[in-house]
């Protein structure tokens, strides 16, 4: 048992940091700049430019399998490489990756869509949610009807991260009715791969936070039959593996900023005098970031954990629940105490706190509200799909 970054992983971590801190912290004002005027906070032109600087420094497809260009660096770095993105607010992403499902594309597929992906010549993203099924993913009720040698698919998608820009949609939708119900939606639904332009539209669904879903509409939309990502009838499978994966990713962004949130809270301490002492010497402020400390660490151990399980090729599902419950629990009472401790000034836009406190407040709900999540990891617990120390 080893509790260490290796020197390699250590390595890699150090190299991140660096990156983030001379290319992402120094757009900071003006990301804020642009959210306070409404505006995304990074052009695409930038985010591409950031992109190739990090793909000139050896960062491309962290976690993509090398025979695909990438690094495939494991779960676990790519856990460390998303905490450390997750230290700034500037909205950054490494390129030259893929969603984890879309390795399941057959190798037509693989060259249509899933290189291109990879190569950052096209955008996906991921369709399941709709107005009436949310946590109840089981409930869809969006349709595919077969014609011929083409799929006629109806309904609606809501929330869809990467839906205003997408060329492609990986959707699920009911395939199979009787076998719907009967299966209690555990069957009967298929992925398919759609283009923007075979007909879906996609309208934006503005939130309390910076990022901006969509909602996307299909109506006789008709996709061909070498379309289906997978196996006939087997997406509500897919659809979980995507959202597992999401999970545990969940924590790590809030260790991230939590991280970072905590560390302006110290420095500010230090600096605020009131009635002749600074307020870091206040019980209630210690108290305030020494829990806070406390919550980020164990956070790191359940998301490094299911990371970890991840890549010995084992079931991490029951872990990601827990990581993403606490991880997103904790970076929101973090927020809400570096806010405290920063009083006023940390309600204004004029500092990124009241932007991550709205951001954060999002980490509770989607992948898997925390309701969600309690009732997963009591049901493996009370039915005995999980021991208690199992994973020591």
């Amino acid at each position: 048992m080893h509790l260490r970054l290796s020197d390699e992983q250590r390595m890699v971590q150090k190299a991140i940091r660096k990156f983030v801190e001379k290319e992402l912290m120094p757009l900071e004002n003006e990301v804020l700049r642009n959210e306070r005027e409404g505006k995304p906070g990074l052009s695409e032109e930038k985010l591409k430019e950031l992109q190739l600087k990090a793909k000139e420094a050896g960062f491309w497809g962290i976690n993509t399998p090398e025979e695909y260009g990438g690094a495939n660096l494991g779960h676990v770095m790519q856990a460390i490489v998303t905490m450390e993105v997750s230290k700034t607010f500037v909205p950054f992403r490494f390129g030259g990756s893929a969603d984890n499902i879309l390795y399941y594309a057959n190798e037509e597929q693989k060259k249509k869509y899933l290189i291109p992906t990879i190569n950052g010549d096209k955008k996906s993203c991921f369709a399941m949610t709709e107005p009436g099924a949310g946590s109840d993913t089981r409930n869809i009720k969006m349709t595919a009807v077969k014609d011929g040698n083409e799929w006629v698919l109806n309904g609606e998608k809501i929330f869809i991260t990467g839906g205003n820009e997408a060329d492609f949609v990986m959707v699920i939708a009911i395939t199979d009715k009787e076998r719907h119900q009967a299966t209690n939606g555990r069957e009967g639904v298929t992925c398919f791969i759609v283009d923007r332009e075979m007909g879906w539209r996609s309208e934006p669904i503005h939130t309390m936070g910076p990022s901006t879903p969509a909602s996307l509409i299909f109506e006789n939309v008709r996709v061909p039959e070498e379309n289906i990502l997978g196996e006939l009838h087997g997406g509500y499978k897919l659809g979980l593996e995507w959202i597992g994966y999401a999970r545990w990713m969940v924590g790590a962004r809030a260790i991230g900023a939590a991280e970072r949130l905590l560390q302006m809270a110290i420095d500010y301490a230090k600096e605020r005098v009131t009635f002749g002492k600074p307020i870091a010497e206040r019980q209630a402020i210690q108290w305030m970031i020494a829990d806070s400390a406390v919550e980020i660490e164990a956070a790191k151990w359940l998301v490094l954990n299911a990371a970890f399980t991840l890549d010995q090729g084992e079931d991490n599902r029951h872990l990601a629940s827990m990581a993403k419950l606490f991880g997103a629990n904790m970076g929101n009472r973090v927020v809400d105490r570096v806010l405290q401790i920063h009083g006023g000034m940390g309600y204004t836009k004029e500092m990124p706190i009241e932007l991550w406190y709205r951001e954060a407040r999002l980490w509770r709900i989607y992948d898997g509200t925390d309701e969600i999540q309690r009732m997963i990891i009591a049901r493996n617990l009370l039915k005995g799909h999980v021991k208690l120390g199992q994973f020591l």
